[in-house]
């Protein structure tokens, strides 16, 4: 294929191949040039035009299939359009003879038609430049066309079409010609010339006036001739050019018409009286339908007035939705006048009604909800609110006329109830569409939408009722507040009105209606209402006896309202189940007995109200079985049970009564019928086994009635088909845009389709579709789709002997009926046994011998030789499944067998259809029905059927069936991928365009190969990429189909492509084929477009942005998308798709894409989509409402505030024109994505002064942080818009922008955050929310932004803070009122969603106060240690933080209160549920006893933050909870006094403060083991950091630890509790948590055996402390028991936390060969912050232990801490010491510091363990000392510890002491002057040690070593100034040494040191000259020598006069010194002192 990339064709390579090869070649050649030829420069193309222009002529004449044909006309037209053009005069003339020539042979057929569309292409390219040679042309064309067949005449539209495109005004003189022309072919038998004709005349339409002028009414007469008959895409394509050309004529300015003075425009009323003539008397002219009206039938056929409706959408469509906002008025008055009495003939029947009702709704739906914004669509909500109220007035008067003779207006009344219908229907369409944005409108008194709904509700048509019902379920979901006012309205006048049939009716369908509209609100209604309509319900079923005008009304009423009931669920109708159980058991007889004698009682009359309230109960059990099922126990199924026995009795009497009754009886009979059949299906079939045989008759019968002549195919088998299948019925099953009008052309002449008035019970049923009426069909539909159900399940549970009687008898009666009543038996009887298949299936059954499978074969085999396709679809899956259920290879064969014999012998296209898809079926159930040759077999036959060019539909069939088999057979079918590629590429050259159903097949079969094919297609090799290049063809080839449908296919197979081999899809071209058709009028092709698009962005968001903004600015005007690209971008299009797209599916597929693309790009691409994102928020958002809110609410009315609201309103046009509110909440969602992921990409982000700097360098930088004024805006847009959704996702945007940029400080004012400019937006953002009407979930999460604004601490004024604070302080308010306060508009659990929500921000507000304050006094602390002075700004942090506290405090009262109770009720809810029964009855504070489901979550969503504020609360009270008014402490709310779990008899006694605060203490730690037991994996973890904290709070006062450290079982299971948390949990900040929790047990415990032993010593008047008496863990024998130590517990913990940190500590691990005793290492900083702590905590240990019990537990803690300090002890840079070996040398002080080392019982074991403890410190040395891997400082420090803080005897000892003091001369020595300086310090606190027997060894083995040392550096002074130090250091222990000796050695000792000191003394001289380590050092002996001197005046006179010298030094030293002092007033050792003291130890360990 390579060779076929150039510029002329390559002959050579051409001729070598075979006939089919030169297509592909030439198509290719031909792909390639069309892209070649643009970009080929002019001269290059001049110099092969000649040879070039041959090639593409000679082409025309090797008979070229339909796509290469148009490549060839296009590049001849190109190359014409880019050369030169005299030859094209030649080529004009070549393809006229060409059309012209005599050859009617099939074979140059196609070189004809090649002629056509060159001729099309080269004036569409060239246009004038031809010239007059456009007449002849023209004329030769259209005389081409008086002989063409059907191919040809579609081909010269088309090519009519591009020449009037190409000359334009210029063709004036051939327009009438043409337009004869077109005229005939737009009613042609074929329906693809009818399409072609219709574009024809919309491009002739665009010059020719006449045709919207003076023809006008012959153009619209003709389209419906055209629509007469037509399939769906001659609707699409006549009904757009009726709209047009009448949209034109409407429009045409009357300048252009003063030309020709004959153009009248016409009015708009003229224009519709046009289409309404094709909608009411369709095609015929005026005298026929005169005549057809005198015989009384209908004459417009349904096609006609479908076509008519879609031409109604493109009329106003077209004219745009200004112009509809206009004139709506009188569209709305035209198109409803369609259905009312004005045009009885429209409306004669029922079905007629319901089909042109059905149309008028769909123009409506289609152009209000398609074309109007919110605003105008309120408007529009008006107008047909006064229609409404208009025709109810003349139905009023109708009605209230007494006088018999003039009531014969009835007739008004029926025929007013159509257009009443309509109005009422698209009513609730738009007002559901609106949603919470339509309350202005209910609101509007002077419209009064709920008076006039509620007014038609008393109508005397039935349908009115059900429609004013289901507007008000419409109103009721879209507006949540209403439903229940609305329920009180209607249930008060339906108990008001009882004896009125009408309303009875009416209100009870509305009641029912709104029932069914709680399920779709999420708050729900109150409680109470189930109580009031069941009682209602029961009142009316009890009282229809009492009044027979009533009864059935009344009846039917009553079980309406149970079955409505039903629907709200098993939390709600577990509480009315009994009575409903009740009603069910009296509704039926008790025995066979009653109901013989009731058969004979009665009169026609009875058995109607008997059969309506069965049917009714019926229906009422149904619902209940499915929508509560949780109540379906086994208990209430043997309820259910007794009555089903006497109802299906009743059932098999049914035809006698209806014989004795007559035929009122018919209609009640099969409604009851279908409602048993229902209910049967829905239970286990093992509940009625005894009736299998009773039912099935009944069933057979209804199968075979001879009165049911309903052809019910299309609704019955659909369902039973494969959903692949119906692809091959063409596009009437398919989904389009216009499903809701062309499903009634779908049901056959004698079907409407459903309506409400069929079955009022589906009112309250969830709607299938969107907001679409429910549309239930006829009874006798409805009956069989029921029994068809049944009978599946039933015959899958009946015996295998009974099964062949029954298939017989059915058999037996196809036989005996003849003509179409046969036709509708068999499709029943097939539907039946499809239904049966389908569930013998699922539940694994067998079929039967092989007697019941021949009548089963028989059946089957006979449908799928049927003339009806559908029902050969059926049986073809039908087949498939039946193989598989009988499951055995040699009759699946068999199957097969047959169906290849018929195939072979077969002529018909009926069995060669059928038998071609059985096979395809038997290949999907049973993936290859083994064998290859089988394979073999079914490929060739197919492949020869699929060639079969006589007859298209055999062609679609093969070839869909073979896609199926290349589905299913996967790798079995890779030897014929090569065959059968050829196969579709050669077919898809050579079949005609018309056929699209063919080459939709093919493209399923391609795409079946490529998925085949798989990854294989990435590969180089020459095999592969023929292969591939034959798939890009075929697609290629799709691409250019005219068929929308076969272009989607190509889409999806590029797509499947792309997946699998990316880098041969040519991205751009497929992203300029997505744009074009991402506004197709094709729903498929929509959808192909984005799962396409979808899939693209997930991989390279970026580019196809990118390709799809270059292709539209490349792009010439022939592509005008209804989307913006070019300002918007792509993600901007696929935005304002989103608004307009009604299916749902497509939406999300749009939100999916524009999500990945925001993922992909929206961090780089920062400015644009915040954009984006804030034109559609803006585009809509009315400020004008806001603004008057909200400045009157605001007392202060500051400047700001007002700023806030005026946002500068922008009148440029905006590339949205209002979205509606779903398009802005996505929009608001996508603002939080953005965020989020600028969070993941960078700090620069949320830091100004970074984005700022980096922005300044790179000016391309974009930084979310610089658009924040844009969020704040676009958060306060939505949260302040009328759509409570979009008040939601405002509110959380504002919640994210607090949270991301609380902290991001302003680096023009230092101390200020970026975010405290925006306070007074936020301020009126918030305040909307906390008004009386708003819904309680906007308030709950208002609360949330106010407690995170003001935890945030943006705002540091008080007083600006106190306007949020308003805010909850209101709510609160609000939640002390109780109960009797709340708004009765919502379930009782929304009251406690806010309550809860209002008293978790309380606590949030109260823990960051505290914590403020807390952090305040650790700095005040601070500051006072530091300085004494109090700053200004000091003061001023307090005061903001002390005030908040205060702001707080003034409300803790009430809150504790509320908290309490809050945790009260929370405590209850997480009883397990065998605790039920002892819940109190009323409920809870905040919740009632019935809504404890619905309240369960909101508990569990705020109960942490309350419990830590409590527990906060109860830490600042220390527990004091009296309240001063009362004297009495009281635990909940003043409404609901429930305390503590108690019973209300004994609520009286008054507890005392001891038992309130213990049972605050159980709840408190209750909860919180609770649920540490067991946090499910799902809980947040502030929950468990909230819980922790609170623990902590607990645990800080006295009195909580004094419970806890007296019961040791309960500090037991805390620590076991919290050893699980750690074990689970891997966050360390809670670990952290949990280890401070431990802490403060141990310490209570601590605290409780101090105060034993306290006592105890008191107790005994012991005088001496050293006798302790046994208080502690381990007694006396110092055992410990674990499981009920605490001891045990708290060292499990720490060495959990331990080991996982330091694995090596584990003796296991260090033991087994995996772990070497590795370097030590330096842990992460919370890996050090826990080790730290754990060591905190096994340094508390003894202390709670008694003496024995402290030696069992020491080595183990010894063991630890100097593991700790062995494996961290790292050496850091100047000394300082890891956080761990901090920690764990002060542990290990506090260990050897305890009092149990000198307790006398535990004395000597301590010992002994302190030694050997110390012998493992000094085996940490390396024995060699070559390297040393351990920091010598902390061991060193370590051995120092335990020689100052344990009993001298451990140290002492000889030979420890000679291995310390060795360590030190090692020290000593060392090369590192670190070392040696803290060698200096440790032996300095050594040597000054009290005891001398500890100190003495030490100064007598290391003091000369030292004075040695320090003299050494005499000669060597001091470099660098750790040098320094060591030498200050040496000369502070010498001089220590001095205080310290006795009076005999003192004088020798100051002898040695002072001619040290002198030494370092510099005169005046060189002091100026010397090095600032020399001078320091001069000045810090010169000190010392100042202090020695007068000390030790004696000895210092002495030294001085034996040494001249030494004086004379000293003497010019301290002279220099004093000169200094005079030259610098600042003396220069002021800064020493401090460098001595700067590296001290972090921690003091001794």
């Amino acid at each position: 294929m390579e060779l076929a990339h150039s510029l002329l064709l390559n002959e050579e390579a051409y001729n070598h191949l075979g006939e089919f090869q030169k297509a592909e070649f030439i198509f290719e050649w031909l792909r390639f040039l069309e892209k070649l030829l643009p970009v080929t420069s002019r001269a290059d193309v001049r110099e092969k035009q000649k040879k070039l222009a041959e090639q593409l002529i000679s082409l025309l004449n090797s008979s070229p299939g339909p796509p290469t044909r148009r490549l060839i006309a296009k590049n001849l037209a190109i190359l014409y359009s880019i050369g030169d053009t005299f030859s094209v005069y030649q080529t004009v003339d070549k393809c006229n003879e060409l059309i012209r020539s005599k050859d009617d042979s099939p074979s140059y057929l196609p070189t004809k038609l090649a002629a056509v569309v060159c001729l099309g292409y080269l004036y569409k390219k060239l246009g004038r430049i031809l010239g007059n040679s456009f007449t002849d042309t023209v004329g030769n064309v259209l005389k081409a066309m008086k002989n063409a067949e059907s191919q040809g005449r579609y081909e010269i539209m088309l090519g009519l079409q591009n020449i009037l495109n190409g000359l334009g005004a210029a063709a004036t003189p051939c327009h009438r010609d043409i337009y004869k022309a077109a005229r005939s072919c737009l009613t042609d038998r074929s329906m693809a010339v009818r399409c072609a004709a219709a574009k024809c005349l919309l491009e002739l339409q665009k010059e020719a006036v006449f045709m919207w002028s003076t023809d006008l009414d012959s153009v619209a007469t003709l389209c419906f001739k055209s629509f007469d008959g037509s399939n769906y895409d001659v609707r699409i394509a006549v009904s757009k050019l009726l709209g047009t050309v009448l949209a034109r004529a409407v429009t045409c300015k009357q300048a252009t018409a003063s030309a020709r003075q004959n153009v009248r425009k016409i009015s708009l009323d003229e224009a519709m009286e046009l289409l309404a003539t094709g909608f009411l008397r369709g095609s015929s002219g005026f005298l026929r339908a005169s005549g057809d009206i005198l015989k009384g039938i209908s004459s417009v056929s349904r096609d006609i007035r479908v076509g008519v409706t879609q031409a109604y959408v493109v009329f106003v469509s077209t004219l745009g939705g200004q112009w509809l906002e206009r004139n709506f008025s009188a569209l709305l008055s035209h198109i409803l006048d369609l259905v009312s009495q004005s045009h009885p003939k429209a409306i004669q029947t029922q079905m007629d009604a319901i089909c042109c009702r059905r149309c008028i709704s769909f123009i409506l739906r289609a152009t209000v909800g398609g074309l109007l914004g919110e605003k105008a669509q309120i408007a529009a909500a008006k107008e047909i609110c006064q229609a409404i109220w208009k025709l109810k007035k003349v139905v009023d008067v109708v009605m209230s006329d007494g006088n018999l003779e003039t009531r014969i207006g009835t007739t008004d009344v029926t025929a007013s109830q159509h257009v009443l219908v309509c109005a009422l229907h698209e009513l609730g369409s738009i007002i559901h569409g609106l949603g919470t944005t339509a309350a202005p409108l209910l609101q509007d008194s002077s419209t009064g939408v709920l008076d006039a709904v509620i007014s038609v509700i008393l109508h005397p048509s039935i349908s009115v009722r059900l429609a004013a019902a289901w507007c008000l379920r419409c109103i009721a979901v879209a507006l949540p507040s209403y439903v229940s006012p609305l329920l009180d309205r209607c249930i008060e006048r339906l108990s008001a009105l009882k004896s009125s049939p009408e309303a009875v009716t009416g209100y009870s369908f509305a009641v029912a209606a709104l029932l069914g509209a709680v399920k779709h609100c999420p708050l729900g209604i109150p409680h109470g209402k189930g109580k009031v309509i069941m009682t209602v319900a029961e009142d009316l079923l009890c009282s229809a006896s009492q009044n027979s005008r009533i009864s059935i009304q009344r009846t039917q009423a009553g079980w309406l309202l149970v079955a409505s009931l039903m629907t709200l669920g098993p939390a709600v109708v577990q509480h009315y189940l009994p009575r409903m159980l009740l009603l069910w058991k009296c509704v039926f007889p008790l025995s066979t007995k009653d109901l013989e004698t009731e058969r004979s009682r009665g009169d026609s009359f009875t058995w109607q109200v008997t059969l309506e309230g069965r049917a009714g109960a019926l229906c009422a059990i149904k619902t209940f079985v499915s929508y509560c099922g949780g109540l379906l126990t086994d208990e209430v199924i043997q309820r259910l049970l007794p009555p089903l026995p006497c109802a299906v009795d009743l059932l098999t009497r049914l035809p006698s009564i209806h014989k004795m009754y007559g035929n009122a009886l018919k209609t009640p009979s099969m409604i009851y019928r279908h409602r048993l059949y229902e209910l049967l299906a829905l239970l286990p079939p093992k509940t009625y086994e005894g009736k299998f045989c009773a039912i099935l008759k009944e069933l057979v019968a209804d199968f075979t009635a001879t009165d049911n002549q309903m052809a019910a195919s299309t609704f019955l088998l659909p369902p039973l088909c494969h959903q692949d299948d119906l692809l091959l019925l063409g596009p009437f099953l398919q989904e389009t845009d216009h499903r809701f009008i062309e499903e009634q052309l779908l049901l056959g002449s004698n079907i409407a389709g459903g309506s409400l008035e069929y079955d009022p019970y589906s009112i309250y049923e969830k709607a299938a579709e969107g907001d679409s009426v429910p549309k239930p069909l006829p009874p006798a539909l409805s009956v069989i789709s029921a029994a068809v159900r049944l009978f599946g399940v039933i015959f899958s549970h009946v015996a295998e002997s009974q099964r062949l009687q029954v298939l017989e008898k059915l058999l037996a009666s196809i036989k005996q009926t003849k003509g179409a009543r046969q036709q509708t038996v068999q499709v029943n009887i097939v539907s039946a046994f499809s239904s049966f298949l389908k569930h013998l299936a699922s539940c694994k059954g067998n079929l039967g011998p092989e007697e019941v499978r021949r009548p089963a074969l028989t059946l089957v085999m006979g449908a799928l030789e049927s003339n009806n396709p559908l029902l050969r679809c059926a049986a073809a899956e039908s087949l498939a499944r039946l193989a598989q259920v009988v499951a055995d290879s040699a009759f699946t064969a068999g199957l097969a067998q047959v169906s290849f014999d018929k195939l072979k012998s077969a002529r018909d296209v009926v069995s060669r259809t059928g038998h071609s898809l059985a096979l395809g079926s038997l290949y999907r159930y049973l993936g290859g029905i083994g064998s290859t040759q089988h394979l073999n077999a079914c490929v060739g036959i197919l492949y020869t059927l699929s060639q079969d060019s006589t007859s298209p539909d055999v062609q679609t069939w093969a070839l869909h069936s073979l896609s199926l088999i290349i589905d299913s057979a996967g790798p079995l079918y890779h030897v014929h991928v090569e065959p059968t590629l050829s196969l579709v590429v050669m077919l898809l050259l050579t079949v005609p365009p018309a056929y699209a159903e063919v080459h939709q097949s093919l493209g399923r079969c391609l795409n079946a190969l490529i998925t085949t094919l798989g990854p294989e297609l990435q590969g180089s090799n020459t095999a592969v990429s023929a292969l591939r290049t034959s798939c890009l063809l075929g697609c290629a080839v799709m691409q250019d189909n005219p068929d929308c449908l076969v272009q989607a296919q190509a889409i999806s197979c590029l797509q499947q492509l792309h997946m699998f081999a990316p880098r041969h899809v040519n991205l751009s071209s497929l992203v300029s084929c997505l744009c074009v058709n991402l506004c197709s009028c094709y729903l498929l092709l929509r959808r192909a477009v984005l799962a396409c698009l979808r899939q693209l962005v997930q991989r390279e968001a970026a580019e196809v942005s990118e390709h799809a903004v270059a292709f539209v600015k490349d792009c010439r005007e022939d592509f005008t998308p209804d989307i913006n690209i070019r300002e918007v971008g792509l993600e901007g299009a696929l935005l304002s798709l989103l608004d307009k797209e009604l299916d749902q599916r497509l939406c999300q597929d749009i939100k999916e894409t524009l999500s990945h693309m925001l993922t992909s790009v929206a961090v780089e691409k920062l400015s644009f989509w915040l954009k984006l994102c804030k034109d559609v928020l803006a585009a809509s958002a009315d400020f004008t409402s806001v603004a008057s809110v909200d400045t009157t609410q605001e007392e202060e009315g500051t400047k700001e505030d007002d700023d806030v609201l005026t946002f500068e309103s922008d009148e440029r046009s905006h590339p949205f024109t209002n979205p509606k509110w779903s398009t802005r909440v996505f929009a608001a969602e996508c603002v939080c994505k953005i965020i989020s992921h600028c969070e993941n990409a960078g700090r620069a982000h949320f830091d100004i002064a970074l984005a700022q700097e980096r922005k300044q360098r790179d000016s391309r930088g974009d930084f979310l942080v610089l658009h924040l004024a844009d969020l704040i805006r676009m958060a306060f847009m939505a949260a302040t818009d009328h759509s409570d959704q979009l008040r939601l996702s405002g509110l959380q945007t504002l919640l994210v922008v607090v949270r991301r940029f609380a902290s991001v400080p302003e680096p023009e004012f230092p101390g200020h955050v970026i975010l405290e400019q925006y306070q007074a937006n936020v301020g009126a953002a918030l305040r909307p929310a906390f008004a009386p009407e708003t819904p309680p979930d906007v308030t709950a999460k208002a609360c949330q932004v106010c407690s995170a604004w003001i935890a945030s601490g943006v705002v540091s004024d008080l007083n600006d803070l106190r306007r949020v604070h308003q805010l909850l302080i209101s709510s609160l308010t609000k939640v002390q009122a109780g109960k009797e306060a709340q708004s009765q508009l919502y379930n009782e659990s929304a009251s406690t969603m806010e309550i809860l929500a209002v008293l978790k921000a309380w606590a949030e507000v109260y823990i960051v106060a505290v914590e403020r304050e807390k952090k305040q006094s650790d700095a005040h602390k601070q500051t006072l240690t530091i300085t004494n002075s109090t700053d200004e700004s000091y003061r001023d942090f307090t005061s903001s933080a002390d005030g908040l506290l205060d702001l707080v405090q003034a409300d803790l009262g009430t809150l504790s209160k509320l908290w309490l109770a809050a945790l009260q009720d929370f405590a209850l809810l997480t009883l397990p549920s065998e605790y039920a029964s002892q819940l109190p009855v009323e409920g809870g504070a905040f919740y009632t006893a019935e809504t404890i489901e619905n309240a369960r979550p909101h508990y569990h969503n705020s109960w942490a933050l309350i419990l830590y504020a409590t527990a906060l609360w109860l830490t600042s009270t220390g527990f004091l909870v009296v309240d001063p008014d009362e004297g009495v402490t009281n635990l909940s709310r003043p409404v609901t006094p429930t305390t503590m779990c108690q019973d209300s008899s004994s609520r009286a006694a008054v507890k005392s403060p001891e038992d309130v605060n213990t049972d605050i203490f159980h709840l408190i730690l209750g909860i919180s083991v609770e649920f540490l037991c067991s946090p499910r994996s799902d809980s947040a973890m502030e929950n468990i950091t909230a819980c922790l904290h609170a623990l902590q709070a607990f645990l800080d006062v006295p009195w909580p630890r004094s419970k806890i450290g007296g019961d040791q079982e309960l500090g037991v299971e805390l620590l076991n509790v919290l050893h699980r948390l750690i074990l689970t949990r891997e966050s360390p900040d809670i670990q952290l948590a949990t280890l401070e929790v431990v802490r403060q047990i141990l310490f209570a415990a601590q605290e409780h055996v101090r105060e034993k032993r306290r006592s105890a010593e008191v107790d005994d008047g012991a005088a001496e402390k050293e006798t302790l008496p046994e208080f502690g863990e381990g007694k006396d024998t110092g055992g410990l028991v674990p499981g009920k130590s605490l001891v045990f517990a708290t060292l499990e913990l720490c060495v959990c936390i331990l080991v996982r940190q330091l694995p090596q500590l584990n003796p296991k691990v260090t033991g087994s060969p995996a772990v070497k005793a590795g370097k030590p290492q330096l842990l992460s900083e919370s890996g050090s912050r826990l080790v730290s702590a754990a060591l905190v905590i096994l340094s508390d240990i003894p202390s709670v232990c008694s003496p024995e019990g402290s030696v069992s537990v020491l080595p183990t803690i010894l063991y630890l801490i100097i593991g700790v300090l062995r494996e961290t002890a790292v050496k850091l840079p100047d000394g300082q010491l890891p956080l761990t070996v901090a920690a764990s040398l002060q542990a290990l002080k506090g260990i050897l510091s305890s009092p149990m080392a000198r307790a006398e019982k535990s004395r000597t074991a301590w010992t002994e363990l302190l030694r050997s403890a110390l012998v493992t410190v000094l085996d940490c040395w390396d024995p060699d000392g070559a390297q040393q891997e351990l920091d010598e400082v902390s061991l060193l420090t370590a051995i120092t510890v335990f020689i100052l803080s344990t009993s001298p005897e451990v140290t002492t000892i000889e030979c420890l002491q000679k291995h310390c003091i060795e360590k030190f001369k090692i020290a000593l020595d060392s090369k590192d002057p670190v070392v040696q300086l803290k060698c200096y310090q440790l032996l300095l606190s050594i040597f000054q040690y009290p005891n001398r027997a500890v100190s003495y060894p030490y100064i007598h083995s290391l003091a000369p070593s030292i004075v040695g040392k320090l003299q050494e550096t005499e000669k060597t002074k001091p470099e660098n100034s750790a040098e320094l130090q060591v030498i200050q250091e040496g000369i502070k222990a010498v001089a220590a040494l001095i205080a310290i000796a006795e009076e005999e050695h003192r004088a020798y000792l100051v002898a040695c040191l002072l001619p040290l000191l002198i030494s370092f003394l510099l005169d005046e001289n060189s002091l100026g000259s010397a090095t600032n380590s020399a001078r320091n050092l001069h000045e810090f002996a010169l000190q010392n020598v100042m202090q020695i001197g007068p000390q030790y005046s004696s000895v210092f006179k002495k030294v001085m006069a034996s040494s001249p010298t030494m004086k004379a030094r000293l003497e010019s030293a301290v002279k220099g010194n004093q000169e200094s002092i005079k030259v610098k007033t600042t003396p220069k050792h002021a800064k020493n002192p401090g460098k001595s003291s700067s590296i001290q130890l972090k921690t003091n360990f001794f």
